[in-house]
Order: C-alpha cells, then structure tokens, then sequence
C-alpha cells in the first residue's frame, strides 16, 4: 500500500518513512530539499534495507505534483511539507503563507480531482497559541496564533475540515508539541539546511562547538524559573502516532470524518529544565546566556494526550531523557561523518 509522504527528507518525515516502512506500507516521498538534505534516503535505506522512491517537487507547483499521482496508486497521504521556523515566519510572512497553504490547496484539490482518501496533516500546538486552558485538550477555544507560522497551522486546519465536509474523504490532524531526539541508529536526526531554531539542536549544536554560547530566549516569564515551558516529545514517538493516524483511516474506525490529536508526553518542562536534562544525561556543561524575549513565542504549553492513548492508542514511550541521549548521540555521528 503506498503511502506518499510529503517533506519525507525532513526531520519528523524521515522518521515516519521508517516507522511506514517497518510495518510493512509502501512510502513514496515528495520533497524539495529546500530544508532538507537528499542523503537522507540513503539513511533511510541502510536503516530499512529498502530504497524509497523519491520525487523531488515543490509541491506549491500542482501539475508537477500530481505527475506522482498520476505515476503512482497512492492509498494515503501524509502531509509534512512546509516551513516552520517561528521567527522567519514573523519576518517573511507572505513567504510562509504562500508555501505552506499552496501546497496543502493544490493536495487537496487533486485528492477532489481523483476521488482520492486518508489524509494526515502535520499540524501543530502553535495553533492553541496562548492559551488559558493547561494542559490543552483537543477542544479547548484555539487563541489567535503568535506567529505567521502558527496562523498556516490555524489556517490549514479549516481548509483540510472544509474540504472535508464538502468532499467526504476522511482526515486526520496531528497537533504535535515539541518533537526531539533522533533514531537509535543516529543515522537520521534533525539536520535542516537552515541554522536550527528549536532547543535541542541549538544545545546539541552548542556542546559540539558549532556555537560558542546558546541564548535563551526569556527569563521572567511567569514559570518556575523564568524560562518558557514546552511539551517535549520523542520524534520516534511522533512517527509511530502517523502509522496509527493512517492504519485508523484505513480500517474504517475514526469516528468522524475530520478528527484532531494532540501528540505530547503530557506534561511540560522549562528550557532550564531541559538544559539540565542533556547535562544529567550526557556529562556536558552547556554554555548558555539568558537573552530578550522572542517574538512569536508563547509563555507555557503542554499538551493532554488522553484522546490520542484512548482513541489512537497511542503514548510515548520515551522520555525527556531520552531525548536528550539521542539527540547527542545523532549531534556525535554527524560531527564524525563530517569531519572525515
């Protein structure tokens, strides 16, 4: 059963593809490279054994994307594709409404054309922006978004619910919270072309010497220590919740035709508390400074995941921990490979 995964080079992408192709689907992947390197599929392939097609597509471009519809008999899509990055998206926000909505109108119009089903979006916490309620449910009063970037995820979310309501195939959002770590092969990891904007890479990034300090972004916000608090969630973890977002759909058992997860561990930690994390699991001192507040970013959030346990059967198996002992491990290969 193929299985097209768009943005399948990128960070959680890849990881998907691996735990799509462990279960025996078929992934085909659509990626630009914009973000994303292409040696990613020869990761993929010592990990699996298997080489993956691969189309390299700007998605935003609706002919050349549907050549791989065409080309293939795609059963489900998985939809990652787009820019993400909180601050760029405060400076170039046309840029970011333009890629990221494009290409999920031009998908959905070819899943109109063919009369095609299952559809997972890559959605995010970003969309709740600040809100009152912690931990967040599903239908806890979504807040304006902080951010150009959180405003697509809004924004992307009503055109796949609307599409779905006047077509009648059936999709699932993924709200993710903070996805970190890598695969235990530390083959695959989180390795964008752009300089990295989320904690663990910039800490990792850090450590290995790549910075010579790392800032963090705040330090009176109304937490424990001043620092702002996230939901930390294993990549690995998130990639499996994708198999079972897609195996749900294609056994006929969501509950409605457009369903919404959370995908957190539940429970939310400071950026110091984090920082500290890596320093317990790995041995190493982190050089850091407290820095101005970051336009974009939310105070607190932290994810309820019980839907997503009752529903998708899903919960984390690895811990913040872990996280930390992978990214490190993924930050250690990729500074040897280099290096060689």
């Amino acid at each position: 059963m193929k299985i097209l995964v768009t943005g399948g080079t990128g960070y959680i992408g890849s990881h998907t593809v691996v735990e799509l192709l462990a279960k025996g689907y078929e992934p085909v992947i659509a990626d630009d490279l914009s973000n994303s390197r292409v040696d990613v599929l020869d990761a993929i392939e010592q990990i699996t054994g298997k080489k993956v097609p691969f189309y390299q597509v700007n998605l935003c471009d609706k002919k050349m994307t549907d050549e791989i519809f065409r080309s293939n008999d795609i059963k489900a899509t998985i939809h990652f594709a787009a820019w993400k990055a909180v601050g760029e998206s405060v400076d170039h926000p046309l840029k970011y409404y333009k890629n990221n909505l494009l290409s999920l109108i031009n998908l959905l119009e070819i899943y109109q054309e063919r009369n095609l089903n299952n559809f997972v979006f890559s959605s995010s916490c970003s969309v709740y922006g600040q809100s009152e309620q912690l931990p967040v449910k599903e239908d806890t009063p979504l807040m304006k978004a902080e951010s150009p970037y959180g405003n697509t995820k809004q924004i992307g979310e009503e055109i796949l619910r609307d599409a779905i309501k006047s077509t009648g195939f059936s999709g699932i959002a993924l709200r993710y919270f903070n996805p970190a770590g890598s695969h235990a092969s530390a083959l695959i990891g989180e390795y964008p072309l752009q300089a990295p904007t989320n904690l663990v890479p910039v800490i990792t990034q850090t450590v290995i010497g790549k910075r010579e300090a790392m800032t963090i972004y705040g330090g009176d916000y109304n937490t424990a220590d001043g620092t702002c608090v996230r939901d930390y969630v294993h990549v690995v973890d998130i990639a499996k919740a994708h198999v079972l977002a897609i195996e749900r759909q294609i056994s006929n058992k969501n509950k409605q035709p457009y369903e919404v997860f959370n995908l957190g561990s539940g429970s939310g930690n400071t950026v110091l508390e984090a920082l500290k994390s890596f320093e317990r699991v790995t041995g190493k001192k982190v050089n850091y400074k407290i820095g101005p507040r970051r336009s974009g970013d939310v105070e607190k959030i932290y994810a309820d995941t019980s839907f997503a346990k009752n529903e998708l059967g899903w919960k984390c198996g690895l811990d913040l921990d872990d996280i930390m002992k992978s990214a490190w491990e993924w930050e250690l290969k990729l500074n040897e490979r280099i290096s060689i």
